[in-house]
């Protein structure tokens, strides 16, 4: 071997430790800031955490603040924009990419799409703001606020899905077909089953982004403080971040240290309701084999 081969093998050495080595230095970087964020948290807001905060309504004095409504309000959200947008976001990567054909259309829409999952959600917010609060005139009801957030995470959902259709293998498609079966069982019973745990993860993820977004609900109106538990869908709300917002905005120490209870709350839900994707995901990956 040459001087000049052992040289340059000496220098490639030194440079894929010295990328491992900032690789693992952007990582720990990344988990000592989770951990302060979290302990700066849990130092501020566990001990104003308990049942009657869950269950209290917002005051003006933080000894009785609670958090009910805006929790109430962030579950009503979560759940209609659950149902509205994974249907409409599967179906469209399923129409993408098994029905569309190849053609200057489809990659104008796939481009639009991936655009779109970048724009700001408070772009969405104005355009709930023009489209269901005025031109529709749901006002500022729940309706209005699961609407806007649908919109912020359906492009996400499509390009997830779209990558768990791609992920599957082209051979359990001709095997099906082989067989005899439609396009559409082949889809349905084939095809769907076993991208379906790709397509969760883009759901939680999704999913995640939505309860913690605020801006898109203030565009639209949602206000800070509302006195009931919603009830129906033409009611007004708040959510858990906009309540976190406002209690963080408030000139007085106590309030900061209620807004940080209001964070663990907020991460006790995002926890829960992604524990129940991941259970769903896990369970249908292991019915799966290919």
């Amino acid at each position: 071997m040459s001087l000049h081969a052992t040289k340059h093998r000496r220098w490639s050495k030194f440079l894929s430790a010295a990328f491992a080595t900032v690789c693992l230095l952007a990582l720990l970087s990344c988990l000592a800031a989770l951990v302060l964020l979290l302990w700066q948290v849990l130092s501020h807001g566990i001990d104003w955490l308990s049942w009657d905060f869950i269950r209290d309504l917002p005051s003006r004095f933080p000894a009785k603040a609670g958090i009910r409504t805006a929790l109430a309000g962030s579950l009503w959200l979560m759940g209609l924009t659950t149902i509205i947008s994974v249907p409409i976001g599967m179906g469209a990567a399923i129409y993408l990419e098994e029905y569309a054909a190849n053609n200057r259309m489809r990659t104008i829409v796939q481009t639009n799409i991936a655009n779109l999952a970048g724009v700001p959600s408070i772009v969405y917010g104005i355009l709930g703001l023009g489209l269901f609060v005025r031109f529709m005139a749901l006002e500022r009801s729940i309706l209005a606020g699961a609407l806007t957030l649908s919109l912020v995470v359906l492009p996400i959902i499509i390009l997830a899905s779209q990558e768990a259709l791609r992920a599957v293998p082209p051979s359990i498609r001709h095997a099906s077909f082989a067989l005899g079966a439609t396009k559409w069982q082949t889809i349905w019973h084939q095809v769907l089953p076993a991208s379906l745990p790709g397509m969760m993860t883009g759901i939680i993820l999704a999913m995640s982004r939505a309860l913690g977004e605020a801006a898109p609900l203030l565009a639209i109106g949602a206000v800070a403080y509302v006195p009931f538990v919603p009830s129906s869908l033409s009611d007004e709300f708040t959510a858990l971040p906009i309540q976190i917002f406002n209690w963080s905005a408030r000139p007085q120490e106590d309030f900061h240290s209620v807004a940080a209870a209001g964070i663990i709350v907020l991460l006790l839900v995002l926890i829960c309701l992604n524990a129940v994707a991941v259970f769903v995901r896990y369970r249908t990956s292991k019915q799966i084999r290919w």
